[in-house]
């Protein structure tokens, strides 16, 4: 049984003095296997995993207003550590995948303690929720629903991010845009802290375009989002947070297009410290300059 805050937390716990986020996600579990076997024809075990992970949290960690990642590869370490900064965000879900393929459902963590994890550190946790307009449906609605409260009991903030992908087995044409919003319009409307959405058209269109589509996302959801880097070329994520930022998203919760390129490296310290951490600061730069502060919202 989760012991109810006297008082509700706030956003201000993930953001920057600014008051929008530059968040880093580090909660992949098999999608960075994959990425190992990519990068060095090898299918890595866990304590590469986790080593990577803990790396990450040491050397970009301090410079994040967030963090996230989840128990099974690092939660605990990073924890007891203190090794970043910023607010500490643990991962919830279950995630259905097969070992060499993407992320198909998911469903709440059942093993993570809420009230444990906030007395570790934790002051959000994040559900990762497949949308597909199907007969599942309502089942991940409610499922979405269920984690706000969850977090509400627990005294943390909920981070919910939406991922909309077509039914299972259709062959007609995807309108990724629209589905983007249609999740975002029903997960959103739950009113979790902060709503976690893809950006349009993958970021691959002129910045204009970008900022029409993000706004066109920006008017179906009532509390604060940032956006994802899944989908998105990593040489074209500042372009697209800054699109989405100026169209009333407040930042980025983003772990690839930081640190994608370092996976598999010989120094994986050095490399954090020369190429993502620098890209970081681009980033929170942008959120800084571009963003619209959560309390705005």
């Amino acid at each position: 049984m989760t012991t109810p805050q006297t008082t509700a937390p706030t956003l201000d716990l993930l953001a920057r003095p600014s008051g929008g986020f530059a968040m880093v996600a580090m909660d992949q579990r098999e999608s960075l296997r994959q990425m190992f076997a990519a990068a060095t024809g090898e299918r890595v075990g866990d304590e590469t995993l986790t080593g990577f992970k803990l790396e990450v949290a040491r050397e970009v960690g301090p410079h994040a207003s967030g963090f996230l990642i989840d128990q099974d590869y690092g939660f605990a370490q990073v924890a007891g550590a203190g090794m970043v900064t910023g607010g500490l965000i643990v991962a919830i879900d279950a995630l259905v995948q097969d070992p060499d393929g993407p992320v198909e459902d998911t469903a709440i963590d059942e093993r993570v303690d809420l009230a444990a994890a906030r007395e570790a550190g934790a002051v959000a946790a994040k559900l990762l929720l497949i949308w597909r307009d199907d007969e599942h449906r309502a089942r991940r609605l409610e499922l979405a629903a269920d984690f706000v409260r969850r977090c509400a009991a627990a005294g943390v903030l909920s981070v919910l991010e939406g991922v909309a992908k077509p039914p299972a087995g259709a062959t007609g044409p995807f309108d990724g845009p629209a589905a983007i919003r249609e999740a975002a319009r029903e997960l959103a409307e739950l009113r979790p802290s902060l709503y976690k959405a893809q950006v349009p058209l993958g970021g691959a269109a002129p910045e204009e375009r970008l900022v029409e589509e993000c706004a066109r996302l920006d008017e179906v959801i009532p509390v604060p989002w940032v956006v994802l880097s899944q989908g998105v070329e990593r040489d074209d994520f500042p372009a697209a947070v800054r699109a989405a930022c100026r169209a009333g998203a407040s930042g980025m919760l983003a772990g690839r297009a930081i640190w994608s390129d370092v996976v598999g490296s010989g120094d994986v310290a050095a490399e954090l410290r020369a190429r993502s951490v620098p890209r970081l600061r681009d980033l929170a730069s942008i959120v800084d300059t571009y963003a619209r502060p959560w309390n705005a919202r």
